[in-house]
């Protein structure tokens, strides 16, 4: 349908590895833990041999290079070929700093080839430099080869380690000198939740050399469940920080690895724990730090979509993030602190795109009668989680300009800000308006078929476009045009969309929107959705006020019930049971109370008279006291009356909607009002 807008220079996306991903490059790295440097070097090595010594190296304590920028991330290789020959290649084909026009007599004099041997494991890697090439472009090509961050990478030779400002000549390196490459070890503020981390990453990474350690899926969510858990609750900046650990420890792109695993024990475990993290943030972190784990499940999308096709496990990843950004609240979007500059609106467009091409593909074979598909409620939903945020921050951006000209030239210095997510809407908008047309038609010929104009025959799978117009009704308001666009399209599907009301329109939705204009919508459509307005009655009351009537003696009995009932026992749900008949339930409820009304209103009981103008309305009838109620009778009759009344506004308040206010005037005496207040309490 269409394709997100390119990314712009400057943001996150570039061209990375498994293991390199936007969102954790990103990410600050100021909390590192008290572990080996081995330890930490060792999850960036090609192999894993644990026999190498390391040579011991003073550090220099005065070190201020480093500014704690930058994450640690890992790299995968998909090749099996040996590490020095792989990576010689590489780093010759990288230019050095020095790489200018000159003569081929300087290029060779000044030209160096020596060796990099890395400490943790043995490999050597050969490099080919000029002399006058600093020390800090040797580290920068290492790290394009071994994805091991500069501020990671210290380099020894004859003892010392070679400094950022230094050349290689400064350095005294000549040909077929040997260098070694150390990790470096740094403190931090946060050492359990280090260990955690790398206990963890221990155990995939010995699942991916094909070891089988003990109970591993086990030992990877009682880490991530310890990680959730020890995180500071407090309001301040620690919880924050230990959460940017789990991005920093390369935590989410190990996962992804070894669901990659050819072995199916590890894909599932995997699965298994990345699924955890999906459920275990909410219940062990508090509301407050919800948000903050935003980047964590951003990045599994980012690399789950990298290397599968949409499965089971990058759906759930992308709704649950689609279910935080809709917590968090949709007015604010993007622009939460915590949030904004971790998640920038070039990262929504993936998901927004993906999810409007396929409920697109699916509005289009829903028309088609010889197959089966319907836009699913589960990508409707996250359709919406995405899309809000992002219509919420162009909103905010673009506001004086609403509502957006899409005639504009993307030379033109007046463009709008964001006119790349406000072209890539707009684009989404006309394609799921177009789709939508064919479908009330679809519905709209279904009415003319089946003789119906309530949709009671409308099929299942259309269930979801109300919900879907809803959404398109937000979009348009930011189009010149587009909304009144969106409106004539409803008055022209009228019967169809009035269908859907009455059909598909729920009490937990949101259906305000449709009384905007009430030319689109019928009484009957209109009535359907003020009924969705009123709060569904719950029956789940632990006692029952229980009540068995005779019909033959209907208000006589009704009232002796009543009278004689502990208000508070009203409260609860009623049961009621007529003599000799088997039907109970709400039904049954129903008939009673119109059945009572009934009698009351009865001319033959002499209580109320209708009215002239309006023969649903009645009149207290002024010479019923002298009638078929004697003096008193009439008195107690009122004050049930009053609670039948009562009862009826909390059972069931359609019961009364003609009721006349006169008629309550006169009802509400001393101890009407008594009763009332004892009932409704």
């Amino acid at each position: 349908m269409c394709s997100p807008p390119p990314q712009q220079a400057g943001g996150f996306h570039r061209p990375m590895s498994l293991f390199q991903s936007a969102a954790v490059d990103q990410l600050s790295n100021g909390y590192d833990h008290r572990l080996s440097s081995k330890r930490k070097f060792d999850d960036y090595a090609f192999s894993f041999d644990e026999e190498d010594p390391l040579v011991p190296v003073r550090m220099r304590k005065d070190d201020h290079t480093h500014q704690g920028a930058y994450p640690i991330t890992a790299v995968h290789h998909s090749s099996k070929a040996p590490a020095s020959s792989f990576t010689a290649s590489l780093v010759d084909s990288l230019p050095s700093s020095s790489d200018v026009p000159s003569s081929s007599s300087s290029c060779s004099s000044s030209r160096l080839q020596f060796f990099i041997r890395m400490i943790s494991e043995g490999n050597t890697i050969v490099v080919q430099a000029n002399s006058e090439d600093t020390v800090k472009s040797l580290h920068e090509r290492i790290q394009v080869m071994t994805g091991i961050p500069v501020m990671e990478q210290r380099l020894i030779y004859r003892g010392k380690q070679l400094q950022w400002e230094q050349s290689l000549a400064d350095c005294s390196i000549q040909n077929d000198a040997g260098l070694q490459l150390v990790g470096r070890m740094r403190s931090t503020d946060h050492p359990q939740t280090w260990q955690v981390m790398d206990d963890m990453i221990s155990v995939i990474c010995r699942l991916c050399r094909g070891e089988t350690p003990s109970s591993p899926t086990k030992h990877i969510k009682d880490c991530l469940t310890n990680f959730f858990t020890i995180a500071p609750k407090d309001n301040n900046d620690a919880g924050p920080a230990h959460l940017q650990i789990f991005m920093a420890s390369s935590a989410p792109a190990a996962l992804v690895m070894l669901y990659m695993s050819p072995i199916k024990k590890n894909k599932m475990c995997a699965d298994d724990s990345i699924r955890h993290i999906l459920t275990q943030y909410r219940s062990a972190l508090p509301k407050h730090l919800h948000s903050y784990c935003a980047p964590i499940l951003l990045e599994f999308c980012k690399l789950l979509r990298k290397v599968v096709n949409e499965d089971s496990l990058y759906e759930a990843c992308r709704s649950a993030l689609g279910m935080l950004l809709e917590s968090v609240g949709t007015s604010r979007g993007l622009m939460l602190p915590e949030v904004k500059g971790l998640i920038v609106i070039q990262d929504i467009f993936p998901f927004v795109s993906e999810l409007a091409d396929k409920i697109s593909k699916n509005l289009e074979s829903s028309v088609d009668s010889t197959s089966s598909g319907e836009p699913l409620s589960s990508d409707v939903r996250d359709f919406t989680a995405f899309l809000n945020p992002l219509r919420s921050t162009i909103l905010e951006r673009v506001a004086f300009r609403i509502p957006i000209s899409v005639k504009w030239k993307k030379k033109d210095n007046s463009n709008p800000p964001y006119g790349e997510a406000v072209e890539f809407l707009h684009t989404i908008f006309n394609d799921l308006l177009g789709k939508m047309e064919n479908c009330l038609i679809r519905v709209e010929e279904n009415l003319t078929a089946t003789g119906s104009s309530e949709g009671e025959y409308l099929s299942s799978e259309w269930s979801q476009y109300l919900a879907i117009l809803k959404e398109l009704n937000g979009i348009s308001k930011l189009y010149q045009g587009a909304e009144e666009q969106f409106w004539m399209l409803l008055r022209n599907r009228k019967s169809s969309l009035c269908a859907l009301i009455i059909r598909f329109a729920k009490r937990n939705e949101d259906n305000r929107w449709l009384l905007e204009h009430k030319d689109v919508t019928d009484f009957e459509s209109r009535r359907h959705l003020a009924m969705m307005m009123f709060p569904e009655v719950k029956e789940d009351y632990e006692e029952l006020h229980e009540m068995l009537i005779d019909r033959s003696q209907l208000l006589s009995e009704s009232f002796e019930y009543i009278a004689h009932a502990d208000p508070e026992s009203l409260h609860a749900g009623l049961f009621m049971e007529f003599k000799n008949e088997e039907a109970t339930g709400p039904g049954v409820l129903r008939e009673w109370f119109f059945l009572v009304c009934q009698a009351i209103f009865n001319p033959e009981n002499a209580l109320f008279v209708p009215c002239s103008n309006d023969r649903r309305r009645f009149f207290p009838n002024p010479g019923s006291r002298n009638g078929y109620f004697s003096r008193t009778v009439f008195a107690a009759s009122t004050g049930r009356i009053g609670c039948v009344q009562a009862l009826a506004w909390l059972k069931a308040p359609h019961m009364l909607q003609h009721l006349s206010l006169k008629l309550s005037q006169k009802l509400h005496v001393i101890t009407i009002k008594q009763r009332h207040r004892q009932i409704l309490a």
